[in-house]
């Protein structure tokens, strides 16, 4: 996969040298290439922003800097010019998309990602549509409901969270498979490890037992347990059709029952929504 960064502070994105992804990029699994927007214009001030139509506090960036940028670095007709695949332009913003684990899972699939981080109040809102236009992907995606000062924190995030996707990045790829927000759509079970007894808290006994199916009933069990006191929003998304009885017995003594084919708590009136427990990953930053 090949990745390309636009940002105004490229030093920002040297964290992508560390851990795994930064493995990655020494072995030739992940292509990734961080761009200085500043280069792509064309006044001595190096000139990014403006201030926006109709008045307000902020500055907004400029159109023309960020066409030129991309054009140089996706390809002007969407193809990737001679050197590559076709790009998927994404765009961190707090008005955007959520990004969750199926994004993630998503954009591993592509061979050719340009992230454009903005700043200030913004990207002039003409980039996004003048590229959707001419026929490019784009996605613009958010990573918690708050504001940032920029979006490289966003594409910090974004990138790690694909690139540990692709093939080669993580040493055991059955790590994948057992975690927060994979396709169970539960989070993860609560995990120990040497010395068994700390502090005065001992591991749980099942986990000693080399009993493999007792381990993994307690471990599934955790998880629904979990998911239901912390993210409640994701035991309503369940399919009731993919769990067992044991399943709904666990769910069922934390309050959720299943009615007209779904999961809900039960004493809620059908259809009506309710506060979760606790933060939904959802924007990011202007």
């Amino acid at each position: 996969m090949r990745v390309d960064v636009v940002t105004i502070f490229p030093d920002y994105l040297a964290a992508l040298d560390l851990s795994l992804v930064g493995k990655a990029r020494r072995a030739g699994l992940l292509d990734l290439r961080v761009h200085d927007l500043r280069d792509w214009t064309s006044d001595r001030h190096r000139t990014v922003d403006d201030t926006p139509f109709g008045g307000g506090a902020g500055m907004v960036m400029r159109p023309d800097v960020w066409g030129r940028a991309l054009d140089d670095v996706m390809g002007a007709t969407g193809d990737g010019g001679d050197d590559g695949p076709p790009a998927h332009l994404v765009v961190p913003t707090p008005s955007g998309e959520v990004f969750t684990q199926r994004h993630a899972e998503a954009l591993a699939t592509e061979e050719h990602l340009v992230v454009a981080c903005g700043r200030y109040e913004g990207i002039d809102a003409r980039v996004v549509e003048h590229y959707r236009a001419t026929g490019h992907r784009v996605s613009e995606l958010s990573i918690g409901d708050y504001v940032l000062n920029g979006g490289e924190v966003a594409a910090l995030v974004m990138i790690e969270a694909v690139g540990r996707l692709l093939p080669g990045v993580v040493g055991n790829p059955e790590s994948l498979v057992e975690e927060s927000h994979g396709a169970a759509g539960l989070l993860e079970y609560p995990v120990y490890t040497k010395p068994p007894a700390w502090a005065g808290l001992e591991v749980p006994e099942v986990l000693l037992s080399g009993h493999h199916a007792r381990v993994e009933r307690w471990r599934r069990d955790q998880a629904l347990a979990r998911t239901a006191a912390r993210r409640p929003d994701m035991v309503e998304a369940l399919d009731p059709g993919t769990l067992d009885r044991h399943d709904l017995e666990v769910l069922a003594g934390r309050g959720w029952v299943v009615e007209d084919g779904r999961l809900r708590r039960s004493g809620d009136e059908p259809g009506e929504p309710h506060e979760p427990d606790g933060g939904t990953a959802a924007a990011v930053a202007e």
